[in-house]
């Protein structure tokens, strides 16, 4: 009982649509009308700029964690972090405040690894960091970083546990990544620079 209710403590938490709030109460706009029509960071970075982003960055990390945390704080029980980990991750990306839509599960995910495993955290970010400054494109770094996080869990001997949660979670944002990955191979893919909502139609 304790894995289920964790799961769904979990997804309630991660399904907060933290993007497309925070855009509306801020700039008077729905996020998906604009960009990818993502509610994530990357494309309220290139909408709205870079300010709104890092806010929507912080909530999208914050709400796994928070998940996440209290689990820990009732039960010390690594499987069941890892249970509710998952559901605040697939609540992100299949949100049930949005139909099961959502967004693609980075910073979340960034926010679980923060929390679970800070080596992993750091090492994934340093990649996804210098890959996106040489690169200029989010989502070849954050497809690598997904890649990378179950090995680099693994060579860091986190508990076994944690290193099929960051295989589920990399798989995760990869294949949330797909239509990225098939304009990545043909040459299509957008590099990111800021947006600006003074420059939107209201």
């Amino acid at each position: 009982m304790h894995y289920v209710l964790g799961f769904i403590l979990g997804h309630v938490c991660g399904s907060v649509p933290s993007g497309l709030w925070l855009v509306q109460a801020l700039h008077g706009i729905d996020i998906r009308n604009y960009g990818s029509k993502n509610i994530g960071t990357t494309n309220v970075f290139r909408t709205v700029g870079t300010s709104t982003a890092v806010v929507v960055l912080i909530c999208d990390m914050l709400k796994g964690i928070a998940a996440v945390a209290l689990v820990d704080y009732l039960f010390h029980n690594p499987e069941l972090n890892v249970i509710t980990a998952l559901g605040a991750l697939l609540g992100h990306n299949y949100s049930v405040f949005l139909g099961f839509k959502g967004g693609k599960g980075v910073a979340t995910g960034l926010g679980l690894l923060v929390f679970l495993m800070p080596k992993v955290a750091g090492t994934v970010f340093l990649v996804w960091l210098v890959l996106v400054l040489l690169t200029r494109y989010v989502s070849l770094g954050s497809i690598v970083a997904a890649i990378l996080t179950p090995v680099t869990a693994w060579y860091f001997a986190y508990p076994c546990s944690y290193v099929i949660l960051g295989a589920i979670a990399g798989f995760f944002v990869v294949l949330r990544h797909k239509e990225n990955i098939g304009r990545l191979l043909s040459g299509t893919e957008s590099k990111i620079k800021p947006g600006n909502a003074k420059n939107l139609q209201k």
